[in-house]
């Protein structure tokens, strides 16, 4: 029996949706658990705002509950003007949180696990401050690369490094989801794979033996849990503080 922890990233594809040039699309796996994170997210809303009460249930106060911490979220980071761009940070959240969930339970597929997928969130983020903050400020952006307060003598090496900073940002974003939630799965199908290895090995003593895996497993699933909602968080109030620049970069 072997062990492949790397096996559960593997994209399938399912069926032929088209073709542009040579490069054929598929639908794959990947994309039915995009759509499956859509569904979910799109039925605890739906349910949570049909038939509002004032006393609210439990899908009411799911709904509700989501959108106050964003909108708290948004206002405690970028002002009651940030809250125009309360749909992405809500649907970039939801979206994360939701996927993350679902890809604890066994054999099921991790969404936010591949580089891609992360790097086309936090493209969409950075390209969103950019153009934002050049329609709101106008050259006056630029001033988010000049710190007030910084001696003039020091000032082209702090806005050479403001500039960097600015430009990685994508890689940075992108790139601490993908890594937690790929580290933590790859943590979590180890120590399962120990259960089953020692089991087919050593018989019952390793069946015993594979007590301790175990308990750790249930830990890491644990842990899990609140890194992908911690995971969601980070994504979502870096999202807010970058487009901070764009609202107030001029100021």
């Amino acid at each position: 029996m072997t062990l492949d922890p790397i096996h559960q990233f593997e994209i399938k594809n399912f069926f032929k949706i088209g073709q542009i040039g040579d490069h054929a699309i598929y639908f794959t796996n990947s994309s039915a658990y995009m759509l499956l994170t859509v569904a979910v997210i799109c039925l605890l809303t739906i349910r949570g705002m049909k038939g509002r009460q004032l006393v609210p249930g439990r899908h009411q106060s799911m709904a509700e509950l989501s959108y106050v911490f964003v909108a708290s979220m948004i206002r405690s980071t970028a002002g009651e003007d940030g809250m125009k761009f309360f749909p992405l940070v809500y649907s970039l959240f939801m979206f994360i949180l939701v996927s993350n969930v679902i890809s604890i339970i066994p054999y099921t597929f991790t969404v936010s696990s591949h580089i891609i997928v992360t790097a086309a969130f936090a493209l969409l983020v950075f390209f969103t401050v950019l153009v934002y903050g050049f329609y709101k400020n106008g050259l006056k952006f630029f001033k988010i690369f000049v710190p007030p307060g910084i001696p003039i003598y020091i000032l082209p090496l702090v806005v050479a490094i403001e500039i960097i900073s600015f430009l990685s940002r994508p890689l940075s974003h992108s790139v601490r989801l993908f890594a937690n939630m790929l580290a933590g799965h790859i943590t979590l199908k180890v120590f399962a794979g120990f259960i089953a290895l020692l089991g087919t090995s050593l018989g019952a003593i390793g069946w015993i033996a594979g007590v301790v895996p175990l308990a750790l497993t249930v830990a890491l699933t644990a842990l899990e849990l609140l890194v992908a909602f911690l995971q969601a968080y980070v994504f979502a109030i870096l999202t807010c503080i970058y487009l901070n620049d764009a609202l107030h970069g001029g100021h």
